[in-house]
């Protein structure tokens, strides 16, 4: 895989400690438990790492903290986005890039920008940083859908543009990308239970959520997957679908800390404006995860 994000990415959470402060004992042994599994690069400070209920200070140690554990083992790419171009322009020139691959950069949200406005945005982003850059569209979270055509100008902007995180959940639109896209731009699925079909459909892998908790199963799937091995990959697929559904069904992440609890892998805690999963849901997490193993 020459890519420098194919294959499996973890969306990394950020376990907290019962006072709310950060885990940083399983936050390491995460890290660990990633590398041991197969997956291919770390992602910190997405929107799993409950990135907008984190300081800056916070930011800053995490990220360092990553790297430090990580020892160059793995590929890392840090989120960094805002609704705020100026701001964000900012924040990049200012970011020690160290140890960095690339950054995953968010469509800005509330503002609901035009497609000028995420073309705009997205250049001066290109602009200023210094490492590659993977674009991110998750309109059902920032309430704006970056089209395939607004993806595609971004893309030929430049050779640092090297892919997109792709979470707007239309396979049509993967497809769309996939064809018009300049060979150093690559497709990413957002979508952990689309990650066969995504890859079906062009994608070069995802990056996960679940992987958090089950990071073997989600690299042989995604490995699977690309490998050709349709058979393994459904097996996989099928396996973990209910598990997917159910650690979404109240939001992310807390679904899957829920279950990161019942492994012993990190407290069952996180920051308002989110809560832990209802007991009802973790009931059935609880349940799906004797199933599975």
């Amino acid at each position: 895989m020459t890519h420098p994000f194919a294959g499996a990415g973890v969306a990394l959470i950020t376990p907290f400690n019962e006072d709310l402060s950060v885990d940083y004992n399983s936050l390491e042994k995460l890290i660990e438990d990633q590398i041991a599994g197969g997956i291919d690069y770390l992602v910190v400070l997405g929107t799993t790492g409950e990135t907008p209920a984190l300081s800056d200070e916070e930011k800053k140690e995490i990220v360092r903290f990553v790297i430090d554990k990580n020892a160059g083992r793995l590929k890392i790419m840090v989120g960094i986005g805002s609704n705020n171009t100026l701001g964000l322009v900012d924040s990049i020139k200012k970011t020690d890039f160290t140890g960095i691959d690339g950054i995953l950069s968010v469509t800005p949200y509330y503002n609901k920008p035009t497609q000028e406005g995420l073309f705009q945005h997205f250049k001066a982003v290109v602009e200023a940083s210094p490492v590659p850059v993977v674009l991110y569209n998750v309109p059902g979270r920032t309430g704006i859908n970056m089209d395939a055509e607004t993806t595609l100008r971004i893309a030929r902007l430049s050779e640092k543009v090297i892919g997109i995180k792709e979470a707007c959940g239309d396979l049509s639109q993967f497809a769309k990308i996939v064809n018009g896209a300049p060979d150093y731009f690559k497709v990413i699925s957002g979508d952990d239970g689309l990650t066969l079909p995504a890859i079906a459909t062009g994608s070069i892998g995802v990056i996960s959520v679940i992987a958090n908790a089950l990071p073997t199963k989600l690299a042989q799937l995604t490995h699977a997957s690309l490998e050709g091995n349709i058979l393994l990959a459904s097996e996989l697929h099928l396996q973990m679908a209910e598990m997917i559904k159910l650690i979404f069904k109240e939001g992310s992440p807390a679904g899957v800390k829920a279950l990161m609890e019942l492994q012993g892998k990190t407290k069952n805690t996180v920051r308002l404006p989110l809560v832990p999963v209802s007991a009802s849901t973790y009931s059935l997490i609880e349940k799906e995860f004797s199933q599975i193993g």
